[in-house]
């Protein structure tokens, strides 16, 4: 229990006496179908309630599109109010420990102070997230032509010492890892030589890897495109391993679930990062069009649970180096941010349990018949079958919400938000 609990958990504990029969009931039932599956149901409650997946700083505040931002009510104006909202996410699901924080935005006049508070509500660090997409005011050198990229050797430099600032702010914190994604790339043919902006990318990662803490991971996060619509230097799988190979041990490669192209089968490039051991983490979130940073299982959930068979895969198989990080990576427009990150935390656990339920001796089997239909049916078989009464039993243990979701709106919380933090009247400019 944190020193300082944002919701009160006598209300919690009132919530879950009242829904308490009803899950022990649904969870009876779900062991009795597991048993016949030869699946022990109290060895897989513990998995999926050992899974962590960390939280953005930045998502708890409303996003935008690209032609208007319309702020929510309560939203956090500091990042002691983001790590609040935050709390209330990981107090009520047990599942998100960890929050990433994004540079400058969230860079703390005091980071001791700011790991205290942290603490005092439960949470921890993870991967620090440096932005040298945009020009913050003052700033001497302007990334619009690029970054770790540019043609400049002073711009990349001022980038390059961007990125250790976040470092040192990460060590202060608790953290041990980088995660560097760039904007970086031409909206016109001809505008950059290919070979070239990639190997000032690789130049760059290796000053920034060099001066990494021990035990210190890089995570490379690729993009297909936006903002740059005709080029990225980082643009795919491929491209991100082969500079994590040129920059060193430290350096794997972060997979978005938003950042491929169209149709693109994600699990298969999971696996082969997993394969040339290169994966280092993801941000989930859903995609219907391109990179929509929906929330998490809204819109692809097979697969979602697809990529976490072959995470599951991996484990049972104790691939060497197999460690990847979890975050959650979303923009939220018209929901409440809290509810949709609750919401996407669960999905994310949802996708895990499943995989867990995937006969992989029978799966082998099929496999080595190529019985595609039956290899089918064997994960459909893992996916139909509801897991909820787990999720709900994880995080009642940890002294979470049964229904978080319920839970949360009865609690008030986002009303007394919306007066506590007054709101600047009116939408905002989007990105055009």
């Amino acid at each position: 229990m944190p020193d300082r609990p944002v919701i009160d958990p006598p209300l919690i504990a009132q919530h879950n006496d009242q829904r308490a029969a009803a899950m022990v009931t649904d969870l009876s039932h779900l062991g009795e179908q597991l048993a016949r599956r030869d699946v022990e149901l109290e060895s897989l409650c513990e998995r999926v309630g050992a899974l962590e997946v960390a939280i953005p700083s930045w998502g708890v505040g409303t996003g935008g599109t690209r032609f208007a931002r319309f702020p929510g009510p309560g939203e956090p104006r500091n990042v002691y109010e983001k790590l609040e909202d935050c709390a209330v996410v990981h107090q009520l699901t047990g599942v998100t420990p960890r929050v990433s924080l994004h540079i400058p935005w969230d860079a703390p006049d005091d980071a001791g102070e700011l790991r205290d508070a942290a603490a005092a509500l439960g949470l921890g660090f993870d991967a620090m997230n440096s932005n040298t997409f945009q020009d913050p005011p003052g700033q001497a050198l302007s990334y619009r032509f690029g970054s770790l990229t540019h043609v400049d050797r002073a711009v990349r430099q001022q980038a390059i010492e961007h990125n250790l600032e976040c470092v040192e702010i990460g060590r202060a914190l608790g953290s041990q890892a980088l995660t560097v994604w760039i904007a970086d790339g031409g909206n016109f043919p001809g505008q950059l030589h290919f070979r070239r902006a990639l190997d000032r990318y690789v130049e760059s990662l290796r000053e920034i890897a060099g001066a990494l803490p021990d035990g210190w991971r890089l995570f490379l996060e690729h993009k297909l495109y936006e903002p740059a619509f005709y080029s990225t230097v980082n643009n795919d799988w491929g491209t991100s391993y082969w500079a994590a190979t040129q920059v060193g041990e430290q350096a794997s490669c972060l997979v978005d679930l938003g950042h491929h192209a169209p149709n693109v089968n994600i699990e298969m490039i999971v696996a082969r990062l997993i394969q040339l051991g290169r994966l280092g983490g993801f941000h989930f979130n859903d995609s219907k069009y391109g990179d929509d940073d929906l929330d998490s299982g809204s819109i692809q959930p097979f697969q979602l649970f697809l990529v976490f068979c072959e995470l599951v895969d991996a484990a049972e198989e104790s691939v060497p180096g197999f460690d990847p990080a979890y975050m959650l990576d979303q923009s939220h427009n018209i929901t409440d941010p809290i509810e949709s990150l609750m919401a996407s935390a669960m999905e994310v656990q949802r996708a895990y349990a499943k995989a867990l339920l995937v006969d992989r001796v029978a799966l082998s089997q099929a496999q080595d018949n190529n019985d595609a239909l039956m290899a089918l049916e064997i994960l459909k078989a893992a996916f139909n079958t509801d897991v909820g009464p787990i999720l709900a039993q994880a995080r009642a243990r940890q002294s979470g919400a049964i229904d978080p979701l319920a839970l949360y709106r009865a609690s008030g919380y986002r009303q007394r938000k919306a007066v506590e933090r007054p709101a600047a009247a009116g939408g905002s400019a989007g990105i055009v």
